[in-house]
């Protein structure tokens, strides 16, 4: 390895040094320059999000902070890739450029438009595996064809060895770099990242969710997070990971995991060390889960703007379409009213509210919450898909399809489109004393246990003596469940089978 054989490692959704193959396979041919670049098309697009912004930003900080003690520093690029990939490969005379594998479908339409640029200059382009568990290929040649149950995909994710996890490198030798144009060097003791010009003149907006809320970022707290939760709630997840008022029944490791702070092969491994309690078990389908689906959208992208079943084409939802005025932020109707937790259902209220206030939301709660938007109201899913990738930290452009879709029957392996949650059982099975709802929805502070989860049902004596009085300090349902619910049904009935 020779200073004079120089590779750019380009980090995306990889902010990491421990586990990353992109980063190993660099080292192996020569010294490293690393990139970063900020890519108006993601900070702008269709599921802009000033949360994830501000963790993001801060993540890349601290890879910077973590390059450095190593011997190398990161650099950071504004504008498309494709032409600052290029350039800064050029400014440092690389041979070549190394990432982790992504499988979205702009990821790969961007990686091309890059790979493509790079080889007409002469520079090779290299993708490694780093993002998910298996790559796609090495399932298909384990069970073949394209997945779509997650059960017999699960037996396939199991009984497949995961690849060799790498240790982080002790040191980074780093290519000598000048005052090139494509990108500057990102120096955390002078402000970091937001103290670089290009990136002060994006006038990026503030967080939605309060910023004392949201989890510390970068690597070295995410794998302090990963410790925590091996050691106090892995054993017990089977058992709590529905508990909505218990914030510690989850791993809370979802953003970590989106923005490649941990390596998902890396947290198998440790999982899997910790032995094969019911816990455990649970805990890895729900990685494997996230595989699904990335899979699922690696050979089926279309479905990133479609719903995956043949008997929605066509489809008008009856409560309102994306692109509808009457389902569009700010207009004064139910999709209004769902988003900002004014539904009259306290399960449904105290979830949306805790997303808006925390850039998460329980994974029970996202069920019960994407249910009544598609099925109580019969609104869009992808009108719930975008409220929640403008909002979640850990949005994820696969996992947040795929669980919408499942929500919403419309999905290759969903839950079946008769299957309906009341939100009030729902409510009453996984918040029982109503904690969770009352910490979100401080108007039912008062509100008994017996009649927290459906309010309404108070006398006006009740009311009065909870302060809670209902269409005044609390609505009334903006729907009555029982009814929509035979909506929802008939409407269904009514789509031509798949086909």
């Amino acid at each position: 390895m020779t200073e004079s054989v120089r590779q750019v490692v380009w980090f995306r959704r990889d902010l990491r040094v421990h586990d990353h193959p992109a980063l190993a396979g660099a080292l192996a041919r020569g010294a490293v320059a690393p990139l970063f670049v900020l890519d108006p098309s993601l900070l702008r697009g269709r599921f802009a999000s000033s949360n994830r912004v501000w963790f993001l930003l801060r993540a890349v900080d601290a890879l910077a902070a973590t390059l450095r003690e190593r011997g190398a520093t990161l650099h950071l690029g504004v504008g498309s890739p494709a032409e600052v990939v290029p350039a800064f490969a050029r400014d440092v005379g690389a041979s070549d450029v190394w990432v982790s594998r992504d499988l979205a479908p702009y990821g790969r339409r961007r990686d091309l438009a890059v790979a493509e640029a790079l080889g007409a200059a002469g520079v090779g382009f290299h993708a490694r595996a780093g993002l998910v568990v298996h790559e796609p290929e090495v399932l298909d040649r384990a069970g073949g064809g394209t997945p779509a149950v997650f059960t017999p995909f699960l037996r396939r994710w199991e009984r497949e060895a995961v690849r060799v996890v790498l240790p982080a490198p002790d040191r980074i030798p780093a290519v000598m770099t000048g005052s090139g144009a494509a990108a500057q060097a990102v120096d955390p003791l002078a402000g970091g990242v937001l103290a670089i010009p290009a990136v002060a003149r994006l006038r990026l907006e503030p967080p939605t969710a309060d910023p004392s809320r949201l989890p510390e970022p970068g690597e070295g707290a995410a794998r302090t997070r990963l410790t925590h939760w091996l050691d106090s709630g892995l054993a017990a997840y089977d058992e709590r990971r529905n508990e909505l008022g218990d914030p510690s029944g989850t791993s809370r490791l979802g953003v970590d995991l989106r923005f490649g702070l941990l390596s998902p092969a890396e947290v198998v491994q440790q999982v899997r060390m910790r032995g094969e309690s019911r816990g455990a078990l649970r805990f890895l389908s729900q990685l494997a889960w996230r595989d699904f689906y990335a899979h699922l959208l690696w050979h089926r992208p279309e479905a990133a703007r479609a719903a995956a079943r043949t008997r929605f084409a066509g489809a008008r939802w009856p409560g309102g379409q994306l692109g509808d005025s009457a389902v569009a932020p700010g207009f004064d109707g139910p999709a209004e009213a769902w988003r900002q937790g004014r539904t009259g259902y306290p399960i449904v209220d105290a979830g949306m509210r805790q997303l808006a206030a925390t850039g998460w939301m329980h994974n029970r709660a996202r069920m019960v919450v994407a249910s009544f938007l598609a099925k109580d109201l019969l609104i869009d899913w992808r009108v719930g898909e975008a409220h929640f990738m403008r909002h979640l930290l850990d949005g994820d452009p696969a996992s947040n399809l795929g669980g919408w879709q499942w929500a919403a029957s419309t999905g290759v392996d969903a839950q079946p489109w008769f299957r309906v949650f009341n939100p009030v059982t729902q409510g009453r099975r996984f918040d029982a004393d109503g904690g969770y709802v009352r910490r979100w929805v401080p108007e039912l502070a008062m509100v008994p246990s017996a009649r927290v989860h459906a309010p309404w049902t108070m006398t006006g004596e009740e009311q009065a003596e909870a302060r809670c009085r209902i269409g005044i300090d609390y609505p009334a349902p903006i729907v009555d469940h029982a009814a929509a619910r035979e909506r929802a049904l008939a409407w269904f009935g009514s789509l031509r089978p798949d086909a």
